[in-house]
């Protein structure tokens, strides 16, 4: 029985990064053995068992065998005949496909080393096609590892145009597309992750509304940048410099859905994109079964941005719609983000990226006049029930309308 660290423990460790996850595998142990040892059992779907002290994974070598559709169709195959290098080329790249005992010897028969020093991401077998999972996770890692100029093989990029066209994508469930999505939102470059996605041909299949805004022109005024997709890719850039949360990323992609709607002879202007939108957020969240505070989020940012960049100029009873519609009194940091997103919408224009966004401090403090309004005097003049809330309503009008006077003055 031998134990190795494989995948990403091993990649991590060779380019100098914090190792954070570790992956064994045991060659040449049966399942009986482990749990003579006291291993517990985790998972029907292949032999992965727990230490007994520290909890951490131990997986069985095994092999695996196409048998149907998607990510799950699959046979696996473990036995202690199974040899570590049989169970390394299963994997999905040559970067992920290497392995390390205790004292640090490496065992890397698809020379995934090489790659590593030439910043290539390389699949390991043809079998990589047979798992569609594998196009997203590609994509993901171009995202993680961008800023260090790694890129995808010529190669390997054939094999995943050839999984994108060949109808498996749509094998894949909503719960493994968003898993891998919301990670790759979550790097340092989610926007690599869409470049790549668009650039195999899988954003058409997974996300065509999204696919559709490449092409799509805006007035050069406002969008020095004219591409809406190419816009799209920048504002989810500039949410990644600015460390915004899972949230915000996922509202900044999906903004500008409606502009992919706008009839060719309006180009480029996009009226009532906002709105016209709102549909194709909906179906994208229910595609992937988004959770609900993305959701949320994203349908709101997408209704209301342009509300955000002309913040200055809004009515007070506008401005007042706009809060209530957050309701920023139970849910003050859903407008926090919000404004966050409106300013990632701002700065994804080319050339505009370093410019101020006073709107976010001037929302901030419109928030702040209305829920400074007390209800306590209110219940005092006997005001109950929907007149309550009306009262509360004009006061609040009343605040803003101060609040607008004295901040634009």
């Amino acid at each position: 029985m031998q134990v190795y660290k494989v995948g990403g423990a091993v990649r991590d460790r060779l380019l100098g990064l914090p190792v954070t996850d570790i992956d064994r595998v045991v060659v040449g142990a049966t399942t009986e053995e482990m749990l003579a040892k006291g291993y517990r059992p985790v998972g029907a779907d292949f032999p992965v068992f727990l230490h007994p002290k520290t909890g951490e994974e131990y997986a069985l070598a095994r092999t695996e065998r196409k048998s149907g559709r998607g990510y799950g169709g699959f046979t696996f195959y473990a036995s202690p005949e199974v040899t570590l290098e049989e169970d390394l080329i299963r994997r999905d790249l040559t970067i992920n496909a290497m392995a390390e005992d205790d004292q640090l010897n490496l065992t890397d028969p698809y020379h995934g080393q090489r790659d590593l020093e030439a910043r290539i991401l390389r699949h390991v077998s043809p079998a990589f096609a047979e798992d569609p999972l594998r196009v997203l996770r590609v994509a993901r890692f171009a995202a993680r590892y961008a800023g260090l100029g790694f890129t995808v093989a010529d190669e390997t990029m054939d094999l995943m145009r050839q999984l994108s066209q060949s109808g498996e994508l749509q094998a894949l469930t909503a719960e493994r597309s968003w898993k891998e999505i919301s990670r790759a939102l979550l790097e340092d470059h989610p926007q690599v992750f869409i470049q790549v996605l668009r650039d195999c041909g899988a954003l058409k299949e997974l996300i065509p509304e999204i696919d559709a805004l490449f092409g799509v022109p805006q007035p050069e005024t406002h969008h020095p940048e004219i591409d809406t997709g190419l816009h799209t890719l920048s504002v989810l850039e500039q949410s990644a410099l600015h460390r915004q949360p899972l949230t915000v990323r996922w509202a900044c992609l999906l903004h500008d859905l409606g502009k992919g709607l706008t009839p060719e002879d309006e180009w480029p202007r996009h009226i009532a994109h906002e709105h016209t939108g709102l549909k194709l957020i909906k179906a994208v969240n229910e595609r992937f079964k988004v959770p609900k505070d993305c959701q949320e989020l994203a349908l709101l940012v997408g209704q209301y941005h342009t509300h955000g960049h002309r913040a200055l100029e809004l009515k007070a009873s506008t401005l007042l719609e706009l809060l209530q519609s957050f309701d920023i009194y139970r849910r003050p940091q859903r407008f926090e983000e919000f404004i966050a997103a409106c300013e990632m919408d701002a700065r994804g224009r080319k050339g505009l990226e370093q410019r101020s966004y006073p709107q976010a401090d001037y929302l901030r403090g419109a928030a702040k006049a209305a829920r400074a309004v007390a209800v306590q005097p209110l219940l005092e003049k006997g005001f109950k029930g929907p007149e309550l809330g009306e009262a509360l309503k004009r006061e609040r009008l009343k605040a803003l309308k101060a609040y607008k006077e004295a901040a634009t003055a």
